[in-house]
């Protein structure tokens, strides 16, 4: 009882609230305002720590501090499998409320704001950064960079060329950051730009070392048509095609193989270019030094054709060794042909050693030399006066080439083909690649040319021309054609004749026509020029009987023209017609 008796009330406690209840004076929003101040300021779309307060297979409770918790699907964590009540995450505030009153967070996107925050800091600063590639893809491999899918092309996975892009699925690997498009959010990402910078300093190293002439061991990496790159210990270097061997190579794949350790020379390098030439052949002797040294001018050899040119082939007598056998030496002919016309690449032929120059390492082949050069025998086979099928080559204004056999030529001047044609161009006469019948003329042995002879097949017909076309005498013919200066008319005989145009006035005054068939007398008969002149208008005046022909040459002699005994040999043809009118006139007085 004493102690209660010592109690003291409050000396400030308001009995009257106490008794009306406290919200009967307090102030309801000074209430909520201190209970909002005990709570986190947060703001939508932002990134916030928070702690994982429950959990189960399909959510996670999340809080932040504010009024409500956080529900975020589990999915979200699958990445975590160690996710525990009491971890701290981030989190992203999507809403402070939905229409349930309901705070909204999202765990993963506040790791993709936070891993882009993270990939463009990797950028900046270069850093190296660590991702798990994925799955493979078009042209390279999709990487997961803090949550993040990049790009990994394939030509930045390694300093290699990759074949099997699928052995790196599923490996996690360190990445630089290549590029980043801000836009679409994209990001490229190198593996081999940080293995390049580690294999700078050792390039360098080696380069520093290399020596012309010196022999390394190293392992083809890559194989092209132009060579083969071969990795030297942290620095490449290529082996042209032409270095491979001493043979000609189509293929570099036929010498060497990807991944083969092979022992290479060096034959020249560039340490600011970074280029290094190495050769393999070099380390072999060259097949000219082993090249038989009895083999001389004249040997038969054997060997395959590798190059084919339009001027000849070259032919592989053994690894390394090479003859030309020019287009010249193919054949005994004379005709320009291209090389192709007789061998082919890949061909098996035996020829001759024309030339060898073992200093120079070159050497001339020919394969017409295994035959026998038909001018050799030339007058034997093909004797002045002998008779011959040959075949036409070609045209020229003067004549025809033609070929009796390959590598024997000759040339029927334009002249010799008919006896009484008068030919303008050879091409009327025949074709290019025709049969023609030829008798040898002249043998030019030292040029390797025949003169041949078409007409002289058959006898002159103008020595038979000469007895019958005597100067006086008549003769049918039929005009072929007509020109300015005269007509052409083709003899019932054989030959041809000519007629100026006033010797073809007919006997009613009138022109003669082409296609007409008259009498014509001969004028003059020259053999030696095969000249017929001729007149039809002759043939029907009175005068024919006085008819004096002109004075020629037969054999380089001047003939003399048979004498008319007739008192009007030396009238004129006017002085005639008068003479005949007189005469009418006074026939018909008596």
């Amino acid at each position: 009882m004493s102690d209660l008796k010592n109690v003291q009330p409050l000396a400030n406690f308001d009995w009257d609230e106490y008794e009306n209840g406290s919200s009967a004076k307090a102030n309801k929003q000074d209430l909520e305002k201190a209970y909002n101040d005990t709570l986190n300021k947060i703001q939508e779309h932002q990134v916030v720590e928070g702690t994982v307060i429950a959990m189960d297979k399909k959510e996670v409770v999340v809080n932040i501090g504010y009024k409500s918790d956080g529900i975020i699907p589990a999915s979200e964590f699958r990445y975590n499998p160690d996710l525990k009540v009491g971890d701290k995450v981030e989190v992203y505030v999507e809403s402070q409320e939905d229409k349930k009153g309901q705070l909204v967070l999202s765990h993963k996107k506040a790791r993709l704001a936070k891993s882009w925050e993270k990939i463009n800091e990797a950028c900046e600063k270069e850093e190296v950064i660590q991702g798990y590639i994925e799955s493979r893809t078009k042209g390279g491999m999709i990487v997961d960079i803090f949550g993040i899918e990049a790009f990994l092309p394939g030509s930045q996975i390694d300093v290699h060329p990759i074949r099997d892009y699928d052995v790196f699925v599923g490996k996690t690997m360190e990445f630089k950051v290549l590029k980043i498009n801000q836009e679409y959010r994209n990001v490229v990402v190198s593996h081999k730009a940080l293995i390049e910078a580690e294999l700078e300093a050792q390039r360098k190293e080696i380069i520093s070392h290399l020596e012309k002439g010196q022999i390394l061991e190293g392992t083809v990496k890559n194989i092209t048509s132009y060579g083969a790159f071969v990795d030297l210990g942290g620095v490449d270097g290529l082996i042209h095609i032409t270095d491979l061997s001493w043979g000609r190579v189509s293929d570099p794949h036929e010498i060497v193989s990807l991944d083969q350790k092979i022992k290479v020379v060096i034959l020249d390098f560039d340490e600011e270019k970074k280029r290094i030439a190495l050769g393999l052949k070099q380390l072999t002797p060259h097949p000219w030094d082993a090249l038989d040294p009895n083999l001389k001018v004249g040997d038969h050899v054997h060997g395959k054709v590798v190059v084919m040119a339009d001027y000849g082939a070259f032919v592989e007598i053994a690894p390394g060794v090479e003859g030309l056998i020019h287009v010249s030496e193919m054949s005994w002919s004379q005709h320009l042909r291209s090389a192709q016309e007789f061998l082919k690449v890949g061909d098996e032929v035996e020829a001759v050693i024309l030339t060898l120059d073992r200093q120079e390492r070159k050497m001339s082949l020919g394969i017409k030399q295994l035959t026998e050069d038909p001018w050799e025998t030339i007058e034997v086979k093909y004797p002045v006066g002998s008779k011959h099928t040959a075949k036409v080559r070609n045209f020229t204004n003067f004549g025809i080439f033609v070929e009796l056999e390959e590598g024997v030529d000759g040339l029927i001047h334009i002249s010799d083909l008919s006896w009484t044609k008068k030919i303008k161009h050879p091409s009327e006469f025949t074709t290019v690649g025709a049969d023609i019948d030829v008798v040898v003329l002249d043998i030019d042995k030292e040029n390797r040319r025949l003169s041949l002879g078409h007409k002289q097949l058959e006898p002159n017909p103008w020595d038979t021309y000469e007895t019958i076309y005597t100067p006086g005498s008549i003769h049918k013919g039929k005009i072929t054609q007509i020109m300015d200066k005269g007509a052409v008319i083709l003899l019932n005989e054989g030959g041809e004749g000519f007629a100026t145009p006033k010797h073809l006035v007919k006997q009613d005054g009138s022109k003669a026509k082409v296609g007409e068939e008259l009498d014509f007398m001969v004028l003059d008969f020259v053999k030696e020029t095969k000249r017929i002149i001729l007149s039809h208008s002759r043939t029907f005046e009175d005068v024919k009987d006085n008819f004096k022909p002109a004075a020629h040459k037969h054999n380089g002699k001047k003939a003399e023209a048979p004498q008319i005994n007739n008192v009007a040999a030396g009238t004129t043809l006017g002085d005639i017609d008068a003479l005949a009118k007189l005469k009418e006139q006074m026939d018909s007085n008596k």
